[in-house]
């Protein structure tokens, strides 16, 4: 499938599409590119929606910023403009990581957009509080915000891509190793491994603008019943929507969608029919 491009909030998004139909854009995380939902596009495509996946900003070929301009409510701006460039909305937006958090600013700052919210993953920051835990299995934000973290995850053909994977998704016992391929290829580009690492460089303890609104469209999160983040923290987060929200289990850690395709797909069509069913 070739790449597209298109223009979004300042920059020149690269992006796949498959299908037809009322939009539903899916928003890759790290380590990952927007191939990471190959699996999801045909079944989304045959149940008659139009799919859509940016390479989110830095990683190629979407282009680099001029500035370091990462931060969660500069994501969620793109996922909004990207929507409006695609069309308009109100659109459906899947998030994944990285994705899930622009995903959950998009909604807040731009509800008229977004008609569903579906994030895996991560659940909404804004419900929930670090504990020595969980700061250690996250212990990754702190060593790609270093200087020079790009040239460190560039050692040994991106080798801590692949530890990452295997970190995170505990219950995948044998990870195909093109798992990682795409993604080692867009890093390779130049500029786009410490674009990616500029995701991290961005964190502050403030909390962004985006995660102090509630979230007041309907939101589904899926969680991996072996991820790094339990399920269990995803209740903790309810307080932050005001519309309907959903919890659901699947099986596989925090790649869910690539461990186990089929539950994962199966689950997301449903959940859209099932919400297209409640607005006619």
């Amino acid at each position: 499938m070739t790449p597209k491009t298109i223009q979004a909030n300042g920059l020149r998004f690269a992006y796949l599409e498959q299908g037809t139909g009322p939009l539903v854009l899916l928003v890759h995380g790290f380590p990952d590119t927007a191939h990471t939902w190959d699996g999801v596009m045909p079944a989304l495509a045959e149940a008659g929606y139009r799919a859509v996946a940016p390479f989110t900003r830095g990683y190629a070929p979407t282009e680099i910023p001029t500035t370091e301009a990462f931060d969660t409510d500069t994501l969620g701006q793109d996922v909004l403009g990207l929507i409006d460039a695609l069309g308009g909305g109100p659109a459906v937006v899947v998030g994944h990581d990285w994705g899930a958090s622009a995903a959950y600013s998009a909604a807040a700052l731009g509800p008229d957009r977004v008609r569903l919210l579906v994030t895996l993953a991560i659940p909404h920051p804004g419900g929930i509080r670090p504990t020595p835990a969980l700061v250690w299995k996250l212990r990754h934000f702190f060593s790609l915000r270093r200087k020079n973290a790009h040239a460190k995850l560039a050692e040994n053909d991106f080798a801590y891509l692949d530890e990452l994977w295997r970190r995170w998704s505990p219950s995948w016992k044998a990870i195909p190793t093109s798992e990682t391929d795409q993604v080692k290829a867009a890093f390779r580009e130049p500029g786009s491994a410490a674009a990616a690492c500029g995701y991290y460089r961005a964190q502050s303890l403030r909390s962004p603008e985006s995660y102090k609104l509630k979230i007041t469209v309907p939101a589904v999160c899926f969680a991996g019943e072996h991820d790094m983040i339990a399920p269990r923290l995803y209740e903790k987060s309810r307080g932050m929507f005001t519309s309907s929200y959903e919890v659901v289990q699947v099986p596989g850690g925090h790649f869910m969608h690539r461990e186990h395709p089929v539950p994962f797909r199966t689950e997301l069509v449903r959940v859209l029919r099932e919400h297209d069913a409640k607005r006619v």
